[in-house]
């Protein structure tokens, strides 16, 4: 195993003028993180984009120069000019299939890795998920075998990726390769998946994910303390969406949801989402949750279709600032980033206000 170089000269000398930025979600998921990491990838000058978070249960979807990618696996930091690894930390299962058709997609062998110790799931945690009563009827699980496997890996019994022959061109020791960035001040992106009120400890448990995914371990699962983080930027809606079973405040029947405009379905799993208004106690809950430092809002131009593509505020309409500041009041907190389209070029960036 290689040995980090100068760690006493890092500790002693880490400043803020390294770049480590979180990217999490707000709500259940489904908020466009994909998104703003695509936009912030190139703003950053990121050289790598390491993920944490579950596995191939939850989907980011990104637009790239008018092509749609919808990726599971590997990170959305796919569009960095300046992008060098793309790497998928310890702490995040992997679906080998998935993972090597994303890799042929989106033409990133030799940039994209993963740790040697993330775990593997099999058919058989995938039969599981896709059977047992519990998780299909109540819990209502996507079925990719994450929870299952997870269970495992607490078993000590979860085959690894470094047991694994297809995946040994693509290992690499993701913390190792982390410290190393930052003793040279590279800047760096950790995306999570899922979002904080899926997370096994402070969601709506029985209906969360199979572990956290708040921003403190979304950095365990890649193998980086928290003091070198530099920012976690939490990403919401402009309403709030649901796929599977759980509780979802002031939700919209069906025929109202399309009404507005705002059915949509899951990446992974093509359920439909249930939807409801922008949840301002819940917002307010995951920014203390994840101590966020800076917010992103999207899909402002679904709400109010006017505004799509737009990227300076001044050029929003009054209805739309109107409400982008009753939210901004009430959660004490101004959105850094408003998303007003599906491409990573459809947003309005006010982080120097």
């Amino acid at each position: 195993m290689r040995k980090i170089r100068n760690l006493t000269k890092f500790n002693k000398d880490f400043n803020r003028n390294c770049s480590v930025d979180v990217i999490v979600g707000g709500f259940w998921g489904d908020e466009g993180k994909g998104k703003i990491i695509s936009y912030l990838v190139n703003k950053r000058q990121a050289k790598i984009v390491a993920k944490g978070g579950v596995g191939p249960n939850a989907g980011h979807t990104i637009v790239i120069n008018g092509t749609e990618f919808k990726l599971r696996m590997v990170p959305s930091g796919i569009g960095g000019a300046n992008v060098e690894k793309l790497l998928i930390g310890p702490g995040v299962l992997v679906n080998p299939e998935v993972l090597l058709k994303e890799i042929e997609l989106t033409r990133t062998k030799g940039k994209t890795f993963l740790d040697p110790q993330c775990g593997i799931i099999s058919p058989e945690h995938i039969k599981i998920d896709t059977t047992d009563k519990h998780l299909t009827q109540i819990v209502g699980t996507s079925g990719a075998g994450t929870g299952p496997a997870n269970q495992d890996r607490i078993r000590r019994v979860l085959g690894l990726a470094r047991d694994v022959e297809e995946l040994q061109p693509y290992l690499l020791d993701v913390p190792l390769e982390l410290h190393e960035a930052l003793i040279h001040h590279e800047p760096i992106l950790i995306e999570g998946t899922q979002a904080t009120h899926l997370s096994l400890w402070h969601g709506t448990y029985p209906f969360v994910t199979s572990k956290d995914v708040t921003a403190s371990s979304i950095c365990a699962d890649v193998g980086l303390g928290p003091t070198v983080v530099t920012d976690v930027t939490l990403v919401f809606k402009a309403y709030v969406t649901r796929v599977g079973e759980g509780p979802l405040p002031n939700q919209l029947s069906e025929e109202e949801t399309r009404r507005r405009g705002w059915d949509e379905y899951g990446t992974v799993t093509g359920r439909p989402r249930r939807a409801a208004p922008f949840n301002v106690d819940l917002a307010k809950r995951s920014i203390m949750l994840n101590g966020a430092t800076k917010l992103a809002l999207t899909k402002l131009d679904v709400v109010f279709p006017s505004e799509a593509g737009k990227n300076d505020y001044d050029e929003l309409g009054k209805e739309a600032k109107n409400w982008i500041v009753e939210i901004e009041k009430k959660i004490k907190m101004n959105f850094h980033f408003i998303g007003t389209g599906p491409g990573d070029i459809d947003i309005i960036d006010r982080e120097e206000l």
